[in-house]
């Protein structure tokens, strides 16, 4: 049997099997766990049977037969195993495979990660069609599919020359269920409700599935809607900022620097030489912000496949897919903010701080200091998200003349709509921040003048009410031809198959977005700024916006706050005939046409005793890209304003990317792996965009780069793996890449003479902006790890516990690959984790099944501050359960939770001891109910 069609038995299961699988099932599991992934129909080959009785145990057994009898290094989850864990969406049923962790944003899991590389390495794609993605890169956001209309997920770690794209760290390769799955008609509907403790809401979810097949013909069809309300309390927001702000000063602000300075030599004893010298003057860092925010979000979640497919014999079938769905997603932001940094400030006292923690890279840390005009904000947001996607694709495979063919026609398509709100109210007065041990916190200064930021309403100024509206728009079209033939020539006996195929593929991403800013009663009018207070506004308390009881209740400061709520913003902020137009200089598009040509053989020999086989292949990819968009140039008046001149470019490279896939099967159960290959991964879309943005805070433009090239990667890999006659699989492996073109984020160029105004329209002054560009850095790093998996039945050990079972894998990663501090500072590139392991414990009989699983994500950069200073996502841990009982042969009852020990998400700059979040979601607890019929 070919190594090509060793792979086909990982994706496609027969109908005798399936036809098995459904008579041995223990009907009433969940939505997805019902199916079993199966795609096509072959001609049976005399293989070992799959049987999967619905339970997690046996779905484990069929994963491990998969990665068995994949062609490369790979992991699989099946539906079974997706739907019995508690998970709110496909990103945290992904975090239970090898290798695979997953970022969490206020409690949810929202990208993914594959062997602890950062998100953007992972190309994914669904029924073989990459996914479009409704942000501004290529790396998908899983939360907005319902993780009940996927039928199974494999995570390929060594590419083939015939995947459409290998990802540096791996692809995801997603499959919906088709109608001749079963060998009977299938109804299969679930419901449940989840508590949050925090909100102290209950939100309900439901899914649906029906399939028959009608002689030649199969029709199936599946929904899943679900809603979520979580609340989330942060102290997060806490900063390092450059004494440069105020060192810098000139001018009618020389006042700033020269107290500054002279506070600094007096209250620490640092002297500053030269003002000017950015280097030495940001090795002083200060709290630049410290921030409440209480958050609540609501997110409805609706999620539908359907497929039609004919299938007149065991050598001809044709499917329709369609997968189609909508994320909406209302986030109510409650912050209370305190920017010691303001641009009228500077030091007043300094009352601690530390010259000995981050001595190594020269910083001083003004951990408690009084300024002299803190801007105080309290800020009331809305942040509302609309994604609309959709999948159509249409497949054929058809054995003809001892040909294989294989065709694929497809579109992918994404609309996401974002609009955000900010009120903003501010209130300049002398204050006091410094670090506590799990953030920060602001409080009144020794200043006659100061105020307590939290209950001084009459003191908050109205600023501005703003409203942004983005839409981007993200389609991929894609044509796929595929000839496999099986040889067998007798002068070279060894070539088991030969294969080759061509592929195209038209992506086009893009983005419009403006903004409309309030400052009075009807457009072009300013008379409430600097006149409208707070309390002439209404005012709740913020735990009465968000329900669920008292702010950050571990923290001991007990604070709570009054602000406007948004509701009362929308209806008073918005005038008649309020609208948000585009402005022409945000719009920009990226087209980008693709054409693949791919060649492999496979072939079957022996090594001395050991039967082998190898998969060799090369593909050829062509690329053209065309980026359109418009600079942004400041006016000739002087004045703060832009205009906006169109540019495009195109651009085009080619690749060669050859692969090597092995087996050796060194005993009957025992198999020694390995791969080796040369990948790529494209930059986001965003980044080769003609576009500028600008940060005045920082001082900073960010351009586009339409140069930008892919990241390419060589690789290897070598493992072994041994299948217990029991079941099951203990693995390891060991990879080694050399990454090189890593996109990075660089100063590129310098824009004199800008004029900046303060927020109250001030003149700020004079400065010179840097031109910040993603580029492809110099150089190749290195980046190895090793990947442990260990799953069985404990009945191994004794026949009492064969009920009892572990499913187990560590991922521990080294790399010399570094992110990019302007002070030298040495750094981890941004997402990437040296240490990853999932533990799952589980009980599964005929009545009633039990996993405790714990997914631990070491900490990793998230982000560079200022392009200077590494702030850290901790270490974090989380604990769920899952519990199910099988009233009867249709019937099972649930009990799910997730984060059952109320972790929370923490973060910091450099070092613990300079923390910079805070930040609580609670825990999840949900009952459900499952029937099939």
């Amino acid at each position: 049997m070919s190594l090509l069609m060793r792979s086909r038995d990982c994706v496609f299961f027969k109908k005798s099997r399936l036809s098995n699988v459904i008579k041995h099932s223990v009907v009433g599991v969940a939505l997805a766990s019902a199916n079993l992934m199966a795609v096509a129909q072959e001609e049976p080959r005399a293989i070992e049977e799959f049987v999967v009785t619905g339970s997690y145990a046996k779905s484990l057994q069929s994963a491990a037969e998969l990665k068995r009898s994949n062609v490369g290094f790979s992991d699989s989850i099946l539906a079974t195993d997706i739907a019995d864990f508690p998970e709110q969406n496909l990103a945290e049923a992904l975090q239970r495979i090898p290798g695979v962790t997953i970022e969490r944003n206020k409690g949810l899991g929202s990208r993914v990660n594959v062997r602890s590389l950062p998100t953007n390495f992972t190309h994914v794609s669904i029924n073989d069609l990459a996914t479009a993605s409704g942000s501004g890169g290529r790396d998908v956001e899983f939360d907005i599919f319902a993780s009940e209309i996927i039928q199974s997920v494999t995570v390929q770690k060594s590419p083939t020359a015939a995947d459409e794209e290998g990802g540096i760290a791996g692809s995801v390769d997603i499959r919906t269920a088709r109608p001749f799955d079963y060998d009977e008609r299938q109804i299969v509907v679930s419901a449940e409700g989840a508590y949050n403790s925090i909100s102290e809401e209950t939100d309900p979810k439901f899914a649906f599935l029906a399939s028959d097949t009608f002689g030649d013909w199969g029709a199936l069809v599946s929904v899943a809607s679900s809603q979520r309300t979580n609340r989330t309390d942060s102290n997060s927001g806490v900063d390092f900022r450059p004494l440069s702000r105020w060192l810098e000063k000139s001018g009618d602000s020389q006042f700033q620097s020269d107290q500054a300075a002279a506070v600094l030599e007096r209250d620490t004893g640092v002297v500053i030489n030269d003002r000017t010298d950015s280097d030495e003057t940001s090795r002083v860092v200060f709290i630049n912000k410290v921030g409440d925010r209480a958050y609540l979000n609501d997110q409805d979640k609706l999620g539908a496949t359907a497929s039609l497919q004919y299938q007149p014999s065991n050598s001809f079938n044709l499917v329709f897919d369609a997968m189609v769905g909508r994320y909406d997603s209302d986030e109510d932001e409650y912050d209370a903010a305190a920017y010691s940094a303001s641009s009228i400030s500077t030091l007043e006292t300094v009352h601690a701080y530390d010259d000995t923690t981050l001595a190594e890279h020269g910083l001083v840390v003004l951990t408690d200091a009084s300024y002299a005009d803190t801007q105080h904000e309290l800020l009331s947001k809305e942040n509302n998200s609309r994604t609309d996607y959709s999948q159509y694709s249409m497949a054929m495979e058809w054995d003809v003349g001892g040909w294989r063919v294989e065709g694929l026609l497809g579109l992918s398509s994404a609309e996401k709509e974002l609009e955000t709100t900010n009120l903003k109210h501010t209130a300049y007065a002398p204050s006091r921040t410094r670090f506590t041990a799990t953030g920060g916190e602001t409080i009144p200064s020794d200043s006659s003048d100061t105020i307590d930021m939290y209950n001084s309403p009459e003191s908050y100024i109205f600023d501005y009410y703003d409203v942004s509206n983005e839409v981007i728009n993200d389609d991929k079209y894609a044509a796929q031809l595929d000839f496999s033939y099986p040889t067998q020539w007798t002068g070279f006996s060894a070539l088991s198959e030969i294969q080759f195929g061509v592929r195209y593929t038209d992506k086009s991403k893009d983005r419009n977005r403006g903004e409309t800013r309030v400052e009075g009663p009807e457009e072009g009018d300013s008379s409430w700024s600097r006149s409208r207070i707070l309390t002439d506004s209404e005012l709740q308390v913020v735990t009465d916006m968000v329900p669920g009881g008292r702010y950050l209740p571990e923290d001991d400061r007990n604070i709570s706050w009054a602000q406007v709520p948004n509701s009362y913003a929308r209806s008073e902020f918005r005038y008649p005939g309020f609208a948000v137009n585009f402005a022409e200089s945000e719009f920009y598009q990226v087209d980008e046409e693709v054409l693949s040509l791919y060649a492999m053989a496979d072939f079957d020999f022996h090594i001395g005793p050991w039967p082998t086989t190898a998969n060799v292949g090369v593909r050829s990819v062509d690329t053209e890209v065309l980026s359109f968009g418009y600079q942004q140039v400041q006016s000739d008046d002087g004045s703060l304003g832009y205009t906006a001149e169109p540019v495009s470019k195109k651009g085009d490279y080619s690749d060669v990317l050859p692969s090597l896939n092995m087996t050796v099967d060194l005993a009957e159960n025992l198999m020694l792996r390995a791969a080796a290959s040369q990948t790529l991964i494209r930059p986001a879309l965003g980044d080769i965009a003609y576009k500028r943005s600008v940060s005045l805070s920082e001082f900073k433009y960010f351009d586009g780069n339409p140069d930008l090239e892919p990241t390419y990667a060589d690789q290897w890999e070598l493992g072994l793996e041994w299948y217990p006659v029991s079941g099951g699989v203990l693995s390891a492996s060991y990879f080694e890449k050399e990454i090189e073109g890593v996109v990075r984020e660089e100063l590129t160029g310098q824009a004199p003479d800008v004029i900046k105004y303060n927020a109250d329209g001030t003149l700020d002054g004079t400065y010179d902006f840097d031109i910040y560009q993603k580029v492809n850095a110099e150089g190749s790093y290195d980046v190895s790890g090793v990947e442990l998996v260990a799953q069985f039945s404990l009945g191994i050990l004794s026949e009492t516990l064969a009920d009892f079972g572990v499913n187990s894998n560590l991922t521990l990663l080294d790399s010399s690959l570094t992110g990019a501090s302007d002070l030298g500072i040495p750094t981890a590139p941004e997402g990437l984790a040296d240490k990853t392991y999932n533990l799952t414990f589980y009980y599964d009989n005929s009545t009633v099944d039990a996993r405790l699983s714990y997914n631990y994500k070491d900490e990793y950069v998230e982000s560079i501050g200022y392009s200077m200073y590494p702030v850290y996502r901790d270490a974090y841990g989380q604990l769920d359960f899952s519990a199910g009982y099988r009233i009867n042969d249709n019937l099972k009852v649930t009990l799910d939770a997730i984060n059952v020990t109320d972790e929370a998400t923490k973060g910091y700059t450099m070092n613990e001891a300079f923390p910079t979040m805070y930040e609580f979601s609670g825990r999840r607890i949900s009952l459900g109910v499952r029937a099939s019929f």
